[in-house]
């Protein structure tokens, strides 16, 4: 009976010492998932301040939108001052009523966008991305890129 006993018991102690092995396995490999798929957030600033006359602008699914809402009451940002975001990795676009444009967020946290664009924006390779054009073709005027 004893000998049942000291089975038994060895029986149990290995059952537990298997299913702990599995739990922290499991776990280990969640968390391994879990850190793969997690972004790293970064922090840029969006300086619009050089637009005349000031206005409001976006970046969709990020800031508050400026479309539906009443302009003097809207949470949206204003070009009157810089504004920082914090932005995943990803394709994203930046825009006002007349202007907009799409950039990226790379992996390292800094900008890209098109060379097109370098007449009116600046901060490729930064964290900082400074709009200076306010209007798009076709208007009346010399546009202001190319």
């Amino acid at each position: 009976m004893k000998v049942l006993k000291g089975i038994f018991r060895r029986g149990v102690w290995i059952a537990w010492c298997v299913v702990l092995f599995a739990s922290a396995l499991c776990h280990l490999e969640a968390s391994e998932a879990a850190q793969g798929n997690r972004l790293e957030e970064f922090t840029l600033t969006i300086d619009a301040t050089h637009l005349q006359p000031p206005t409001w602008w976006y970046v969709p699914g990020v800031t508050p939108i400026i479309w539906s809402s009443d302009p003097y009451s809207t949470e949206a940002f204003r070009t009157t001052e810089p504004r920082e975001l914090t932005l995943k990795p990803g394709h994203y676009r930046f825009g006002t009523f007349t202007f907009d444009f799409p950039f990226v967020v790379n992996q390292k946290g800094t900008l890209e966008y098109a060379s097109s664009l370098d007449q009116c924006v600046e901060g490729r390779g930064t964290t900082r991305l400074t709009v200076r054009c306010s209007q798009t073709q076709p208007y009346g005027r010399t546009p202001d890129y190319r």
